[in-house]
């Protein structure tokens, strides 16, 4: 039969008791702390990973602006520069085609040369509007060098073709002009314009293309040629 517990013996129960528990709660302290720690180091993790992607982001966004930025200025710079160079290069054509037009003027200026040019496409006229009655129009000045060139023209427009053609020369053309005849059929339906002018600016539109390559080499951004 158990006997009741003296003081002694409670007191002693009871502090097992009270060691017991204290321990117990020591040990689920640290449970918690630990647990406690690891839920902080994932946190922690968590957000320093994410702040670096914001960061990286942004980074990466600054880096294509200035990327997108570099390669606008670059394309101002490109286009002005290729503006510029397309500019003093039709300034040197403009000079070249200045030289010329000096000489076409020259042309008129000498009576044996300019006859000769006259008789020539005068020549070429008759023979492309092919009618037995043609109007010459020239310079007012040059009208007595063009009655004169018509009439060896029309002989050797008939030893070509053997037929004859009559002429009339009127001089209404702008003195303004560098030279040249205008001619038509009787009817006016067929026109013909040999003016020293219009021959320049047709071998001008003719000639430019290779004038280009010439003075410039190929155009690198061309891929097809006539």
């Amino acid at each position: 039969m158990s006997r009741p517990l003296n003081d002694d013996e409670v007191l002693n129960e009871l502090n097992k008791m009270v060691a017991f528990i204290k321990q117990e709660a020591l040990e689920k302290a640290r449970e918690i702390r630990v647990k406690a720690d690891e839920e902080f180091a994932i946190e922690k993790a968590k957000l320093v990973k994410q702040e670096q992607q914001a960061i990286d982001a942004q980074f990466e966004k600054k880096m294509k602006g200035a990327e997108i930025s570099q390669k606008i200025a670059q394309s101002t710079l490109t286009n002005k520069s290729r503006l510029k160079l397309l500019h003093r290069r039709e300034e040197h054509l403009q000079e070249l085609f200045s030289t010329a037009r000096e000489e076409v003027l020259k042309l008129s200026e000498d009576n044996s040369r300019y006859v000769q040019f006259l008789e020539d496409v005068i020549v070429q006229a008759f023979l492309r509007i092919l009618e037995n009655s043609i109007v010459i129009y020239a310079r007012a000045k040059d009208v007595d060098l063009v009655k004169q060139a018509s009439v060896s023209a029309a002989k050797t427009y008939k030893e070509i073709s053997g037929r004859e053609v009559e002429t009339r020369v009127e001089g209404n053309l702008n003195d303004d002009l560098a030279g040249g005849v205008k001619l038509a059929s009787s009817t006016g339906r067929i026109t013909l314009n040999n003016t020293l002018d219009e021959r320049l600016r047709l071998l001008e539109d003719r000639m430019l293309p290779e004038i280009r390559n010439d003075l410039f080499g190929a155009n690198e951004n061309r891929k097809f040629y006539t």
